[in-house]
């Protein structure tokens, strides 16, 4: 026995071998597959948010720039990826990791996913993909009637017509919205006369054409920043992305909206559409869907709705009423591997009305032929795996009322954690959760009492220290690996718009207790008694008290 390490060899038999399924269930695949899942439970298991491992350290482990002349076995892939990137992964699922939206899973999508990935089907032609095909417009007729509420005569005749297509599945939020907007611009400008359309003539002609020295889409200063990149990638430029004001509850001002929209419409610029929000990314609000609707109407835009976050809250019979006007969308986003639980990445667009994706309609000989059931005929990505397989069974294994139990369950809790947070004396909320989003920040009761009578300059020189602050506690925190929630910046009217780091958090697992919770908020105060920290705190104090020391004779002179 010289001891000798076994290596893998490449060969016509190898290469056969690995595209074959094990036959025995002892075989080394099926063993490696069960050891697989194994080391993935006991990682799902596991609360902790991360391992406190440098980044950089990381980077180490995937520095080798070149692809290897000779194979390795599976069974050593499999270690490597079990050693180096599952042990060094974020877990999202933990129910202390609550600061982005990325949450826990329903454990039946990890072997109901195998399904899909050893099908491989590709759902750009019905050649491959064939039952993933109806599966699929299934899925968007479901979530079309989640929003529009048509009848069933309607979906009888609209959802499997193929010449056409309720909505659109995308890899996720970003491809939805951009598709969306795909399908507004083409649409405001369309064939005329002697011109052929945008689609075939391009915008500068369309612009030339139509008498207009521009085209905007107008959304609230809290939009998602793949509006803006839908604005570069459509050839609008970034600028056409216009931002509108907000009011104190971060929902659009509409007042200023249609104030816009007249200015836009003197300087001879077209309001190609107008997009509201449903679950603004940092704070979670909902603009005023209804009023919005009737604006987009008056100038003749397409009314987009980002619902990627909030549009599951429809639902919830106790709080869909907030997302009232959304069924008077042109358009709407849905993310999936949001709030319907489902894997990265995949999301939706819906239409309102069938024959709006024709806008966007483009075939080839060889695929996708005109008059086929192909859906890659409307869609901006060609080949797509069947992610709508997970959707559809989510929607089939929770129903509406298991996704009923996650909302309401989330927007409680979001409830109860903002009273826990007022309950604290060293704790500030800053934005109150309308959904189950909600920012707050370490803020000391003394801080708290001068902020309220400070004039701007010393509010600035205060919320400027509680910057510091909160940036430390955040960052270190996320160190440490047992809890994590993210940060952001806000400016509350309060403190004169000025720019304030606040923490963000976002309630979407349901594993997620009142007591992590408590647990949070205790580390928090914790790691505002650290060393690293404790000069800011002092000078933070000490700022506090003159602006307090200053009101107090003037109080006593009135």
């Amino acid at each position: 026995m010289t001891g000798k390490k076994k290596s893998a060899q490449a060969s016509v038999e190898a290469m056969y071998r690995v595209f074959t399924v094990p036959e025995a269930p002892e075989s080394t695949l099926s063993r490696i597959d069960q050891n697989i899942s194994r080391n993935l439970a006991g990682f799902l298991q596991e609360h902790i948010v991360a391992v406190e491992r440098d980044l950089s350290d990381v980077e180490k482990d995937f520095s080798d720039y070149s692809i290897p002349e000779k194979p390795v076995f599976v069974s050593e892939q499999a270690q490597f990826l079990l050693d180096k990137l599952v042990a060094n992964s974020v877990h999202t699922a933990s129910p202390a990791f609550i600061g982005h939206m990325t949450s826990a899973l329903p454990y039946f999508m990890l072997p109901l996913s195998k399904i899909m990935i050893a099908l491989n089907q590709n759902l750009v032609k019905t050649e491959t993909s064939k039952a993933f095909t109806p599966m699929e417009r299934q899925v968007l007729g479901m979530i079309h009637r989640l929003v529009y509420q048509e009848d069933g005569a309607f979906y009888r005749k609209w959802m499997h017509d193929p010449r056409y297509a309720l909505g659109a599945m995308c890899s996720g939020g970003t491809v939805a919205n951009l598709t969306a907007l795909w399908v507004a611009r083409n649409r405001a400008f369309p064939a005329e006369g002697s011109f052929r359309g945008l689609h075939q003539e391009g915008l500068f002609r369309a612009l030339k054409y139509y008498g207009y020295e521009g085209a905007a889409i107008v959304v609230s200063r809290r939009g998602h920043y793949s509006l803006r990149k839908a604005a570069d990638v459509l050839g609008l430029g970034r600028e056409s992305l216009i931002p509108v004001d907000t009011d104190d509850e971060n929902r659009i001002n509409t007042d200023a909206l249609r104030d816009k929209c007249l200015e836009l419409q003197r300087q001879k610029i077209k309001v190609m559409a107008i997009c509201g929000v449903a679950g603004t990314t940092e704070t979670g609000n909902i603009d005023p869907l209804d009023a919005m609707a009737d604006i987009a109407r008056e100038f003749g835009a397409h009314f987009h709705v980002d619902a990627a976050w909030g549009g599951p809250t429809l639902f919830s019979r106790s709080y869909k009423h907030l997302l009232r006007g959304i069924e008077k969308a042109d358009s709407v986003t849905f993310d999936a591997h949001k709030q319907l639980y489902v894997p990265m990445g995949v999301g939706l667009v819906v239409f309102r009305d069938p024959s709006l994706a024709s806008a966007v309609e483009h075939h080839a000989q060889y695929i996708i032929r005109k008059g086929s059931r192909d859906l890659g005929s409307t869609t901006l990505e060609g080949s797509r795996p069947g992610m709508s397989m997970l959707i559809h069974s989510g929607l089939k294994i929770l129903a509406r009322e298991g996704y009923e139990i996650l909302i309401d369950q989330g927007i409680d809790k979001a409830k109860t954690f903002a009273e826990m947070i007022e309950a604290e004396p060293d704790f500030e909320l800053v934005t109150r959760p309308e959904l189950n989003i909600l920012t707050y920040r370490y803020c000391p009761e003394n801080v708290q009492e001068a902020l309220a009578i400070a004039d701007p300059l010393q509010a600035e020189k205060l919320n400027t220290c509680l910057n510091r602050i909160t940036k430390f506690i955040q960052k270190t925190q996320r160190e440490r690996g047992k809890a994590f929630v993210s940060r952001t910046r806000l400016e509350p009217a309060r403190y004169f718009n000025f720019p304030c780091i606040v923490f963000r958090v976002v309630l979407a697992n349901p594993l997620t207790t009142k007591e992590i919770l408590a647990d949070i908020l205790a580390e928090q105060r914790e790691l505002s008694r650290e060393e690293g920290i404790e000069d800011e705190i002092s000078i933070l104090h000490q700022m506090a008290d003159a602006v307090l020391k200053q009101a107090t004779p003037n109080a006593r002179q009135a």
